[in-house]
């Protein structure tokens, strides 16, 4: 079995308010459809879960395994598919790079396990499994090409718009979310303003990313820059933002 996992970029991201430890957001997420990742379902015996794939952090660390141990504690049939079973990941979609790429494995993931499994989670369930691992997962669950995001990740509605044509510019720098967060606390804290809200979840992407500069549509630019000067040179009019960074991108008509 094998499944494309999907990069997504933030058209928006405002931040609403805090709750607790956590920020609720205001975002429009979209697929980029030209670049992903490929997950495999190989068959294999093996006496412990194995996860293959160019991967940056441990196996107790990686996303896929802590859905793995979140499914597997909850059925018993997931624990039993991967005593013949392991899984592999080609990996295209750059870490650190404010493009979703461990939010999306996790999420296609937890799809194909659901199927084989014949777990008969509904989208709904699988995301309030999905948001204890990322605050991303859930939108890729969902598999829109085009949702706005809002509480901590939780609240995930379709944006019926065009499909998008994104290209992307990742520099070689690896954004800590973090870190970024904790600039954006302590100098850059602001709240959107409840029309604006309104008006940008509204709005089309092409229409957003028309009138508005990356500075305002993406609160977590401000701090990113200051934290990572050397984003300055890849900072260019006509190009906006996502996530936490490093990515860049525009729409390409």
């Amino acid at each position: 079995m094998k499944e494309k996992s999907y990069a997504k970029v933030n058209i928006f991201l405002k931040i609403k308010s805090s709750r607790n430890e956590y920020h609720e957001i205001v975002s429009r997420f979209v697929k980029v459809n030209n670049l992903y990742d490929e997950i495999f379902l190989k068959k294999k015996e093996c006496t412990t879960f194995e996860l293959y794939g160019n991967f940056s952090c441990t196996l107790k660390d990686n996303t896929i395994y802590k859905a793995y141990i979140l499914l597997k504690n909850e059925f018993k049939a997931v624990e039993t598919f991967f005593n013949t079973h392991c899984v592999k990941v080609i990996k295209n979609i750059p870490e650190y790079s404010g493009l979703g790429g461990g939010s999306s494995n996790v999420a296609v993931f937890m799809l194909m396990i659901n199927k084989v499994c014949k777990l008969n989670l509904s989208k709904d369930e699988l995301a309030k499994r999905g948001i204890r691992i990322g605050a991303d997962v859930p939108f890729f669950i969902y598999e829109f090409n085009s949702a706005n995001v809002s509480g901590i990740g939780e609240i995930v509605e379709e944006f019926n718009e065009e499909q998008l044509n994104i290209e992307i510019f990742t520099p070689n720098v690896q954004c800590s979310t973090k870190k970024i967060f904790e600039l954006f606390r302590k100098k850059f804290y602001k709240e959107v303003l409840a029309k604006d809200e309104e008006f940008l979840l509204k709005s089309k992407s092409k229409d957003i990313l028309a009138n508005f500069n990356k500075e305002y549509l993406n609160d977590l630019y401000p701090p990113a820059l200051e934290e990572y000067n050397e984003l300055e040179k890849y900072s260019k009019d006509n190009l906006f933002f996502s996530g936490s960074g490093s990515t860049f991108f525009r729409i390409r008509n």
